[in-house]
């Protein structure tokens, strides 16, 4: 099943488009077509965590690598759980914090439930400076802005959201209780201005709002809206003929996975059964579907019986190099000025790599799956997000690290659905790639 959360919808059931799962033992892993995508093995996992009353109704998401500059030895991993809140964990995966959702405004309203997380460097607080990390709260439409101090005794993360804070996409109460609401993030912080904003998609509609992030008293942080816009939500084929991908009704293609690349302030946002547009991150100018998933074009009309939807022939006019949902993406940076945008490819269980670089109009460059190293420390199946570092993290990754969450983590308990995150050597994924 997909994890709770990600929404991918049940009729993605084009199991002919799907391709086949790697196992644990697989040495090489199977990727697009013909062609052999290399596999890459977690050095470590974070302890499996349940979307249930015995597992505090935690799931897990998004998370985002913080380095310690003084110590990179001792840098963290910012995780998203849901309705659990936020899990702080070091480089050994073991958790340091974990941070509860807030409550329910009153009683039979949503409770807090944290979707995405990202962060802002040195940040200018009437207090000082200080880096932070910003997630979405999709239950109660808010963005939950966190201080983060290593050597703090209560844990790194303090919460120091304005409490004026207003709802990002609601007007009401009532709206933030049919949780329409905020949903994806990228935090970006203009180098010509020195200001930073969070883009925050909105569930199951194409919106993405811009939000300026402001200094409030008492060391606390606010923001405003900027502006917002839509991504198309019907698409016209080379038949002639318009596609909406298959959804429960009333629901649009949504976005979630974002990430923005500070060298040229361009967006990279993943509508999850459409691709990954490119637009400027400012979301002002003309925008490109830079790659499409597989479904593409695929027709599909939703079965209510069966609450899943049942999909018709495919006339070929998708990708072929993701699958849907995209989800989990994320910037790989080299110090030379290249990299890559990454991309999960959730449907497939595959990463793929996007040169970042415009002149290449972000041409494909290959891809990889993150695979079992044992019995007991599976791979990433189905992943929801994923957060990249290229620098130096003391001993234990020298070159980097790569974090993606584990829709299935295995081994289950008693049959319970269990997600998690694996941390992955940078330097093995990038040696992988050049391979």
């Amino acid at each position: 099943m997909i994890a709770q959360g990600s929404r991918r919808p049940a009729a993605l059931v084009v199991g002919a488009v799907l391709v086949a799962l790697t196992t644990a033992a697989s040495a090489t892993a199977h990727g697009h077509g013909s062609d052999p995508l290399p596999a890459v093995a977690p050095h470590a996992e974070t302890l499996s965590l349940y979307d249930d009353e015995a597992g505090g109704n935690a799931n897990a998401d998004d998370p985002a690598i913080w380095r310690n500059a003084a110590d990179p030895g001792r840098s963290l991993v910012v995780a998203t759980a849901k309705q659990g809140g936020l899990r702080v964990y070091d480089l050994d995966a073991r958790q340091v914090q974990s941070v509860p959702a807030p409550p329910a405004a009153n009683p039979g309203d949503a409770p807090g439930r944290f979707n995405n997380v990202d962060l802002i460097h040195h940040f200018g607080l009437q207090s000082g400076r200080a880096d932070l990390a910003v997630a979405t709260d999709r239950g109660h439409d808010r963005l939950r802005i966190y201080s983060i101090d290593r050597d703090r005794s209560g844990g790194p993360l303090t919460d120091i959201t304005d409490p004026a804070a207003p709802a990002v996409f609601s007007g009401s109460q009532e709206e933030v209780n049919g949780q329409r609401t905020a949903y994806g993030l990228a935090t970006w912080t203009d180098a010509a201005t020195g200001r930073s904003y969070a883009l925050v998609s909105r569930r199951e509609r194409t919106s993405i709002a811009l939000l300026e992030l402001t200094a409030a008293p008492g060391g606390t942080v606010g923001y405003r809206t900027v502006r917002t816009v839509d991504l198309p939500s019907a698409f016209r084929l080379p038949n002639g003929r318009s596609w909406t991908p298959c959804a429960e009704p009333g629901e649009l293609p949504q976005v979630e996975g974002m990430v923005v690349d500070p060298a040229n302030g361009m967006l990279y946002a993943g509508q999850e059964d459409v691709g990954i547009w490119r637009l400027r991150a400012d979301l002002t100018g003309a925008r490109e579907l830079v790659d499409k998933v597989r479904e593409y074009g695929v027709p599909g009309t939703y079965d209510e019986e069966q609450e899943e939807c049942v999909t018709g022939t495919d006339p070929g006019y998708g990708g072929s190099r993701i699958a849907a949902d995209v989800e989990g993406l994320t910037l790989l940076t080299e110090p030379d000025g290249d990299g890559y945008v990454v991309s999960s490819s959730q449907g497939d269980n595959t990463f793929a790599l996007y040169d970042r670089e415009l002149e290449d109009d972000n041409e494909y460059e290959g891809g990889f799956r993150v695979v079992g190293a044992s019995s007991t420390l599976d791979g990433s199946e189905e992943c929801d997000g994923a957060d990249v570092l290229n620098a130096p993290l003391g001993n234990k990754y020298p070159h980097g690290l790569l974090v993606v969450q584990d829709g299935h983590d295995t081994p289950a308990d008693d049959g319970r659905e269990a997600t998690g995150f694996k941390f992955v050597d940078l330097g093995e994924v990038l040696e992988s790639v050049d391979d």
